[in-house]
């Protein structure tokens, strides 16, 4: 019994020994791995903290800065209000530059037409000044030579008396045929001095009838509102008729208002009469140049200008149609429109637009 104990002891010890081997060999596994895993902790750690260093001194390129952005779209938003302040500054200054131009535009067309109406004044009261001085001139002359004629006839016959009442009273005769030829030659002259007497007087009276017939033909004038007019040539309307809003100037670059309109014209081609009328004014401006000026009646009137080799003159009556003169090169005021005809129609002295009637 003692033998077999012994060998179950030694069974049990050979049985016992692979087990201790494998816990032995385990135990130091597990070592080594406890040992990697504390290596391997302490390397991330290492490699965490450099990692992190690394990032604090220079950031990755990847990293988007979106403080940066922020500050890029304030300074955008800056820059953008200031070209908004800008471009409304700019277009406030044009429209303050577009109404000075405007009121000067305004200004120069009001003095243009106070001048013109003012030159129109002047040359219709010079007319008339001119026409009563006339008829006083005419008057005058007629009384001169009827005063005139008298007075030649008396002292006719006071020197055909006083020889012979001289010889008579020398001579204490009395011819009886001297006397029948005295009365017959004292009474040729008497007939030839009212003669001559009555002569002035017809001539007299012809010319005041000459100015009451020019007179009483312009008052017969007549172009009613509903009446209308033709054009005095053929050609393109280079500028419009404005009064109530400015038109574009090319020669003068500016804006303005226009009274008239102006029609397109060839140097030289031949300009007629609208309407019906009598000559009242020709004159010379320096933006229209040679200009005729024709009432038709009713106060209403026609004034032509860039003309040139007239065929009117001042107190012509003047039937639609007839030649007026030629048209004459432009004026510096329309170098840029080219050569024209300027037609302004007024009504007492107020522009009126003749395109409304022509027809």
């Amino acid at each position: 019994m003692a033998k077999a104990a012994g060998t179950a002891k030694c069974n049990r010890k050979e049985k016992e020994g692979p087990m201790r081997r494998r816990r032995s060999s385990f135990r130091k596994e597990k070592a080594i791995m406890l040992v990697s895993s504390c290596l391997v902790l302490a390397a991330m750690t290492v490699t965490g903290l450099y990692v992190r260093n690394l990032g604090e001194e220079e950031p990755e390129d990847n990293v988007v800065d979106f403080t940066a952005l922020e500050d890029g779209e304030e300074d955008a938003q800056e820059d953008l209000t200031m070209l908004g302040s800008m471009a409304e500054d700019r277009a406030m200054a044009e429209e303050r530059a577009m109404a000075e131009d405007r009121a000067m535009a305004e200004e120069q067309a009001s003095n243009d037409q106070a001048v013109a109406d003012g030159q129109a004044a002047a040359d219709g009261q010079a007319v008339a000044e001119n026409q009563a001085a006339a008829d006083a001139q005419a008057a005058a002359d007629g009384g001169s030579l009827t005063d005139g004629g008298q007075n030649a006839g008396e002292a006719v016959l006071a020197e055909k008396n006083s020889p012979n009442e001289e010889q008579n009273g020398g001579t204490g005769q009395g011819d009886g045929e001297k006397e029948e030829d005295t009365d017959a030659s004292d009474g040729t002259d008497e007939e030839a001095l009212a003669a001559n007497a009555s002569d002035a007087i017809v001539k007299s009276e012809n010319a005041g009838e000459e100015d009451e017939d020019a007179m009483s033909a312009s008052s017969f004038l007549d172009f009613s509102d509903s009446d209308t007019l033709v054009w005095p040539i053929v050609g393109n309307v280079l500028v419009n008729y404005s009064m109530d809003k400015t038109v574009y100037f090319a020669t003068l670059d500016q804006y303005k208002y226009s009274p008239a309109i102006v029609i397109s014209a060839t140097e030289g081609e031949e300009i007629t009469a609208a309407a019906d009328g009598q000559v009242t004014s020709i004159y010379h401006d320096p933006e229209i140049g040679t200009a005729v000026v024709m009432n038709l009646g009713d106060g209403y009137e026609l004034t032509y200008g860039q003309l040139t080799d007239l065929s009117v003159a001042e107190g012509d009556m003047v039937t639609t149609g007839e030649l007026i003169g030629k048209v004459a090169a432009p004026t510096m005021y329309y170098s840029v429109e080219g050569t024209n005809v300027y037609f302004k129609l007024t009504k007492d002295g107020v522009p009126v637009d003749p395109m409304s009637r022509l027809g």
